[in-house]
């Protein structure tokens, strides 16, 4: 791991992290162990008497992990979350505000290369409509 990453995660080194299958993909999303309450929280809230609840929760913590970051900055990722998320041999770390995603280096460059979309009409769909603050800055 990146030290300046670590650095940032420091105070999360203690706890521990969740290491999953990303929904939407290719990669891994590494919650630091407070995060991953918060989700759980959020989906301990769905009634697990409705089917698609159910599965999306079977799909959702499919593969999880608990796992550590060690005192060399290493983390061991298992066999097969390497397998989903096609990892070879360069590593993107790539915060996504709350969390890291871990990636194979060639498969994030291209999902970020904008090949299968336009960003500027993407942020503007996203985040387009949203202004919480009231200097009218979103």
């Amino acid at each position: 791991m990146p030290a300046p990453l670590k650095k940032q995660l420091a105070s999360s080194l203690q706890d521990g992290f969740v290491l999953k299958r990303s929904v939407f993909q290719p990669c891994l999303e590494l919650y630091p162990m407070e995060e991953w309450n918060l989700m759980m929280q959020k989906i301990n809230k769905l009634n697990r008497f409705v089917k698609k609840n159910n599965d999306f929760i079977r799909r959702f913590t499919a593969g999880v992990k608990m796992v550590e970051i060690d005192a060399l900055g290493r983390l061991l990722v298992p066999k097969d979350l390497v397998a989903f998320s096609s990892i070879s041999k360069d590593v993107v770390f790539s915060s996504a505000v709350n969390i890291v995603e871990i990636w194979d280096k060639d498969l994030y460059e291209k999902s970020i290369s904008g090949e299968d979309m336009d960003f500027a009409d993407l942020a503007e769909e996203v985040m387009g409509n949203i202004n919480d603050d009231d200097n009218g800055i979103s």
